[in-house]
């Protein structure tokens, strides 16, 4: 695949003070003029001020200018406009008011985390010592990004503006909403169908299942207004997740064990109609998530912009 990862994204918040300290608590790493990094990822995250909380920029990664052509030839087929600058092509999505930068840059390559030794039914890979996972004191820090969930006032022409304009694959389905990717990740964008273009939650990478319930334990300290859902394992992408709300109503995830398709010839996209298009297990889901608690007013808003 040319396209390689989600590089970073530009998100705005009317309360960018707030929204600042959320992320640096989150675990990302500050520097300056609201720019965050993730451990693997490098400059990942830009938070700027904005009338209603939005997702401003989604910034993808290419292999080379060849990619950048094939992507303008397939966005004239689809009659949609863009802008080539050198080695980045910018287009706008009309269904979720996100504009949508194709970038050429290196690939990342994580460095191994090795696995820990872990005790099971007639296997003791771990004799006479402590889980390693409970002895962590450090800072949890987010790999890298990994996906974000766009509300789209058109969740067809979005997805066809990922797939056949920019080169995504469609990964699962569920009613109204699809699973999209632009590297090995199950998903790298979901478009869902929604009232308003609006930002739902952006996710990231961590070790593993004992990394997202550090995090999120660590964030509800002092602070249990940012807990939205979790600890809980997906079933579309198999991900362990943990959803928190900043400030602005922004939701944001820690994840751990997601699936990877490296070859597209041995995955088969399916549409999941029942629970499991939102958990294998967990807590219930709680009404916030699927409809946060701002949409009403970030509609009003919208339309009063308009």
């Amino acid at each position: 695949m040319p396209l390689h990862r989600l590089a970073r994204i530009t998100m705005g918040v009317p309360q960018v003070d707030a929204t600042h300290d959320y992320y640096a608590d989150f675990g990302l790493t500050a520097l300056g003029r609201g720019r965050f990094a993730s451990a693997d990822g490098g400059e990942q995250l830009k938070i700027v001020h904005a009338a209603r909380r939005r997702l401003d920029e989604l910034v993808v990664a290419a292999d080379d200018a060849d990619d950048l052509g094939r992507i303008g030839a397939a966005l004239d087929r689809l009659e949609m406009p863009y802008v080539r600058d050198g080695l980045c092509l910018r287009a706008v999505d009309p269904g979720t008011d996100v504009t949508v930068t194709v970038e050429v840059q290196p690939r990342i390559v994580q460095p191994t985390a090795a696995p820990e030794p872990c005790n099971g039914p007639g296997r003791v890979a771990r004799p006479d010592g402590r889980a390693p996972a409970v002895l962590r004191e450090d800072a949890v820090r987010p790999r890298r990004l990994g996906h974000v969930v766009l509300g789209s006032t058109d969740q067809a022409a979005s997805q066809r503006f990922f797939t056949e304009g920019l080169g995504f694959k469609v990964s699962d389905l569920v009613p109204g909403a699809a699973f999209l990717r632009c590297s090995t990740d199950h998903h790298n964008v979901l478009v869902q169908q929604a009232p308003i273009p609006f930002l739902h939650h952006s996710s990231w990478q961590v070790d593993d299942i004992d990394e997202v319930g550090r995090g999120a334990t660590r964030m509800l300290a002092g602070h249990p207004e940012r807990h939205v859902w979790g600890l809980g394992r997906h079933h579309v992408g198999s991900n362990f997740f943990w959803y928190l709300k900043d400030p602005a109503g922004n939701f944001s995830e820690y994840f751990a064990d997601m699936d990877c398709i490296v070859d597209d010839q041995l995955w088969t996209p399916r549409v999941w109609e029942d629970a499991r298009s939102l958990y294998s297990w967990g807590p219930p889901v709680p009404p916030s998530f699927l409809e946060p608690e701002d949409l009403a007013a970030l509609m009003t808003g919208a339309h009063d912009a308009s």
